[in-house]
């Protein structure tokens, strides 16, 4: 008996439709990670890119447990000297909501040409709204 590999013609790709109105960061994100990578399918290969699209909407409304809508910060670089900058989460959550749980998404997945990939099939959007109704996405149950 031989293991088959699948390949990647055979996978068939969907668009799934997520709420992140009251669900946790965290919890959410690896939700959407999984989904991206291809984890809830029974025929998961990890050199290949087997998850489906994510649409994300209402990201203004996503919450955190605890202490950290006030402690969390977010860091990025610029690349030159001096070029170090710091932005809170919930200054982060008024100009650009939609980058938090990017940036959450992003951390979860592989560091690599295959992560740069997949993390161009995730859209946020900050309200009910997306332009994205052609391609059908379905409702996610389990978020």
């Amino acid at each position: 008996m031989k293991t088959k590999t699948i390949s990647v013609k055979e996978i068939d790709h969907r668009w799934w439709l997520l709420d992140a109105d009251n669900q946790v960061l965290g919890r959410f994100a690896s939700k959407v990670a999984q989904i991206l990578r291809g984890k809830h399918r029974p025929n998961f290969a990890p050199n290949l890119y087997m998850g489906d699209a994510v649409v994300i909407i209402n990201s203004d409304k996503i919450r955190l447990t605890g202490n950290k809508a006030d402690s969390k910060k977010y860091f990025k670089h610029s690349g030159y000297p001096g070029g170090a900058k710091m932005i809170n989460y919930s200054d982060l959550m008024k100009n650009s909501s939609d980058k938090v749980i990017i940036n959450a998404v992003k951390g979860m997945l592989p560091k690599n040409k295959l992560g740069r990939e997949i993390i161009g099939h995730l859209r946020v959007y900050k309200g009910e709204v997306h332009n994205h109704e052609a391609q059908n996405p379905v409702k996610w149950s389990d978020a």
